[in-house]
């Protein structure tokens, strides 16, 4: 996705996910347990303040998570980190380094990406606490987030803390697992320390396909479906082999 269009979906995203926080800040998140809207909406603003700094610092700060005034209302932190945040944006080209865990790409663009991704996911968190309808997710934004999931957070997470995934994987024999979102695919082999991504469907049989559209495999890889909600994502594999990648998905995203 093109940055502008990245920031577009954030400034979408952190408008629903300021208004609906806004409603409710007692109500129990429960896609995040032990949480209250009110403590997603500080984490959010945390992670915004924490990013701002690795942009401006040019390392990521510890410690994480930022230790914010307690006493600050969540909205306000929130709305001051968000201008932060978009301050550091406006300044900074894409191109430009910054402090971040992931190696490949140590700069702004990374956290563009990075906190679009991160603010839809928490505003559904949002929606669902609240019992708000879930606003529509671009299919553009959801198949990008896909990727980075699988990408940069799991096939990443796999090669460079190989010990954390050594439960999920050690005992794995070899599974093929092939992702679709709409008309995006993604073909995943997995085995002992392995965690592959290559883009396309590929060839050959895999072991488990998931597919469906790009906003509902995006919710379904996050965990982030209504609990009672029939899901239009179609799993089709051996149930071992489909808790295989989940427990992945969760080591990496935990």
């Amino acid at each position: 996705m093109e940055f502008s269009r990245l920031l577009d979906c954030l400034a979408a995203d952190f408008a629903r996910l300021r208004a609906v926080s806004a409603t409710d800040p007692t109500a129990g998140v429960p896609t995040c347990p032990g949480w209250t809207v009110a403590d997603l909406t500080r984490h959010v603003g945390e992670v915004y303040l924490h990013k701002t700094r690795a942009i401006r610092e040019g390392a990521e700060p510890d410690p994480w998570p930022a230790r914010e005034p307690a006493k600050e209302d969540p909205i306000a932190l929130l709305d001051r980190a968000y201008a932060d945040l978009l301050s550091e944006f406006a300044t900074h080209g894409p191109t430009d380094p910054a402090g971040s865990w992931y190696a490949p790409d140590p700069t702004v663009g990374f956290w563009i990406r990075r906190m679009a991704q991160e603010t839809v996911i928490h505003r559904i968190d949002a929606e669902l606490a609240a019992g708000e309808p879930i606003a529509e997710i671009p299919p553009d934004l959801a198949v990008d987030g896909v990727d980075e999931l699988l990408k940069v957070f799991v096939a990443y997470g796999v090669a460079e803390w190989g010990d954390y995934f050594t439960g999920v994987l050690a005992e794995s024999p070899g599974r093929t697992y092939l992702v679709r979102a709409d008309d995006a695919a993604w073909r995943v082999s997995t085995g002992p320390g392995l965690f592959r991504v290559e883009d396309g469907a590929g060839t050959g049989p895999a072991d488990v396909t998931v597919s469906g559209p790009s906003a509902a495999v995006l919710r379904r890889l996050w965990n982030r479906e209504e609990a009672d909600a029939t899901s239009p994502v179609t799993v089709v594999g051996a149930p071992e082999a489909v808790e295989e990648l989940h427990r992945c998905i969760v080591v990496a995203t935990q």
